[in-house]
């Protein structure tokens, strides 16, 4: 078995945004500092470090993850995004309209790891209710905006995506 010290560093290899990036990487390096810091993702915000707030999520592999519960040695051979993955990318317009007109934000911090979490439910291509809703955002925390104006946001996205398959 080989233990590893700061002075081994690990290679790896994976995508970011749709970017091959290739780079050394201590291995108790949190993928959420690494991200920050290293790759300039700085939308990525670290709020608890235990995976709570859900202010760190990411897709990995098209899935959400705390980018604060896994290493960047983790990473390799996969694909990562980020909210400056998306930030302009005209698929989610409707969303970041939605999150406009329902006052869904206010100082900022947790909105990233919301976006990312409501894109992957969007990716999913299922119709949620409030209920539903509530229960797949639980997993990130807003102080600010009491979640009212975030789930009108996505409720509103989600009617009119499934609206417009119907017809």
């Amino acid at each position: 078995m080989k233990f590893y010290n700061s002075k081994n560093k690990i290679n790896i290899k994976f995508k970011l945004n749709d970017k091959i990036i290739e780079k050394e990487v201590e291995p108790r390096l949190l993928l959420s500092d690494f991200l920050r810091y290293n790759c300039g993702q700085t939308g990525t915000h670290v709020g608890c470090e235990h995976g709570i707030c859900g202010a760190c999520t990411i897709l990995f592999n098209e899935q959400p993850i705390r980018s604060c519960l896994m290493l960047a040695a983790q990473i390799r051979d996969s694909e990562i995004l980020t909210i400056e993955g998306v930030a302009n990318d005209s698929k989610y317009k409707d969303l970041r309209e939605a999150f406009k007109k329902h006052h869904a934000l206010q100082c900022g911090f947790c909105t990233p790891g919301f976006f990312i979490t409501i894109i992957s439910i969007l990716n999913e291509n299922v119709y949620y209710d409030e209920e539903d809703l509530r229960e797949k955002l639980s997993g990130n925390i807003c102080r600010c905006t009491g979640y009212t104006g975030i789930i009108l946001a996505v409720s509103e996205v989600i009617k009119k995506r499934h609206s417009k398959e119907l017809i």
